[in-house]
């Protein structure tokens, strides 16, 4: 089951998607609205959410038609880095000059019992489906990074997963671990959507496939795939460090990392379209802008 929003004249409403594709109107226009009903009630928000499925709130047929836009306004979003072996090596050659074979702190921090958490945008900064990510102006070297997020009730309790988009400057980053801020966090570089899948309907999360398309002039340039299967860290664990000593706010998102990163040689450019899609909860698209 998953929770999109869409916009119906100036009204935002949220909706609930069958796994058969189904989509019906919901009285509720916040997703974090919905869970706390269906705990006053003792029901599972799939209860509640199934007491909506009436013909007077079927929608239409193709549910991706509607104008869809960001499922949650987060807060906050932040992100867990260095938590693949891919990102490890990635963040390696970007810290040495392409020495694969040199041992950095990114090691260090993949083996440590704390992880890399960091804080990565404001609901303000956060865009959702099909609007443009912006590229920073004084970078040279930028990807996306696909990530399953985690939504977040304030108690820390994991409510929802959502696609990510946490784009990065690789040379900003590379030059020094201190500019991180500033590599990861600009105008509209972070994007989340299209859909919150909700957590109670997942049987196994660590299964999960991740597949990113970056298109250029229609074509696609970039295409990887990969699964959660191989985090290196546990979900819980990293809520755990990020609510340690911590306010979390309700619909708080964590990005748990990413296993997907272009070629050394790539970087996006404006006009390019991004496509990250996870299994059970759809695909992100956002095309890319330069940041003017």
């Amino acid at each position: 089951m998953r929770i999109i929003r869409f916009l119906d004249g100036e009204q935002k409403w949220l909706a609930a998607v069958t796994d058969d594709e189904q989509a019906y109107r919901l009285p509720q226009t916040d997703f974090m609205t919905l869970i706390y009903q269906a705990r006053e009630q003792g029901i599972s928000t799939v209860q509640l959410v199934e007491s909506a499925f009436k013909p007077v709130n079927k929608l239409t047929d193709d549910w991706t038609t509607l104008h869809i836009v960001n499922p949650i306004e987060a807060p906050e979003v932040w992100a867990a880095g260095v938590t693949y072996q891919r990102s490890r090596e990635a963040r390696n050659y970007e810290a040495t000059d392409g020495k694969l074979d040199a041992t950095t702190f990114y090691d260090k921090v993949y083996d440590a019992e704390r992880p890399e958490i960091f804080f990565k945008s404001t609901a303000a900064r956060t865009i959702g489906p099909n609007e443009a990510v912006t590229l920073r102006s004084d970078s040279t070297w930028q990807i996306p990074e696909p990530e399953l997020g985690l939504v977040l009730a304030a108690d820390g309790s994991i409510v929802g997963y959502i696609a990510g988009n946490d784009m990065s400057c690789r040379d900003i980053e590379g030059e020094n671990p201190l500019y991180l801020p500033q590599a990861k966090i600009w105008r509209n570089s972070c994007s989340i959507g299209p859909a919150i899948r909700l957590a109670e309907t997942v049987q196994n999360p660590y299964d999960l496939s991740i597949i990113c398309e970056i298109y250029r002039n229609g074509e696609v340039i970039v295409k990887s795939d990969a699964s959660t299967s191989e985090l290196n860290r546990k979900l819980d664990e990293l809520v755990s460090f990020l609510a340690r000593d911590n306010d979390l706010f309700d619909g708080t998102v964590l990005l748990t990392g990413t296993n997907i990163v272009p070629p050394n040689d790539f970087t996006l450019e404006p006009g390019d379209r991004i496509e990250i899609s996870i299994s059970s909860i759809g695909t992100l698209i956002n095309p890319v802008i330069s940041n003017s």
